[in-house]
């Protein structure tokens, strides 16, 4: 509804640029849409994904603790079985790597999510990020002389006009880790803010919202990483690493 939709989005924060501090936590967005399921079911779609890295980090070793929005602690740290929208779609598919399965199955819950609430800019997002995160598997896969095809997911719900010719460039030059990481955070900025439905006071609105302050609070953990050492989503020249190098 719009105006329910008016009146939690004109009750946040303003998000600032990319590098600026997040004015709030997700999980407080998330309570913010506590009572409204229509605006929360979409940014819940788009929480999910960073609880996979999250989880994916904990059991690569390269987090000690977890704290997940959507998931169950006991998800992310693979002590309790994931929900059901995730291991259905995921047991049908046949792969070398299972976490492929999995990444497939949350764009298609995703997908599944912008078709039932009617939300254009879930559905775009899709697009784009699984276009990305291919293009990105394909580069790696072939610097690892591997086989491209049994690392794409998701691939009928890929964006097939875009072109990410130009940002593989760019990411493979890249100097470091760190900036690599961070040219794909300023490309996927760059195309929210083409898409961020503003002013239009809708439940797209709220969506897109949500997905900008992800990007604030990656850009954020990028920089205390950076600050620490190696850029973890980037530094495994591993074949398991394809999925959290194109996140």
């Amino acid at each position: 509804m719009k105006g329910e939709s008016c009146y939690y989005i004109i009750a946040l924060p303003a998000l600032g640029d990319l590098g600026t501090a997040p004015p709030l936590r997700p999980g407080q967005l998330l309570e913010h849409l506590m009572d409204s399921p229509g605006p929360r079911a979409p940014v819940e779609a788009l929480f999910l994904f960073d609880d996979l890295l999250e989880r994916e980090a904990f059991l690569a070793g390269e987090l000690e603790e977890v704290h997940p929005l959507v998931l169950t602690r006991g998800q992310a740290r693979n002590e309790a079985p994931l929900p059901a929208y995730l291991t259905s779609d995921a047991r049908e598919m046949s792969g070398p790597l299972e976490v492929d399965a999995l990444w497939d199955a949350c764009f298609r819950h995703a997908a599944k999510v912008a078709h039932k609430y009617a939300s254009r800019f879930l559905a775009g997002w899709v697009g784009h990020e699984v276009g990305l995160r291919n293009a990105l598997a394909t580069a790696r896969a072939r610097r690892l002389g591997l086989d491209e095809s049994d690392y794409l997911v998701a691939t009928d719900l890929a964006e097939t006009d875009e072109d990410f010719t130009t940002l593989l460039s760019e990411w493979a030059a890249a100097l470091t880790p760190l900036a690599g990481l961070r040219g794909l955070t300023t490309a996927r900025w760059a195309w929210l803010a083409e898409h961020d439905a503003w002013f239009t006071f809708s439940d797209d609105e709220l969506a897109a919202y949500a997905a900008k302050l992800i990007l604030l609070h990656r850009w954020r953990r990028s920089a205390e990483a950076g600050e620490e050492g190696p850029v973890a989503e980037e530094t495994s020249e591993s074949s398991g690493s394809l999925e959290r190098t194109a996140w």
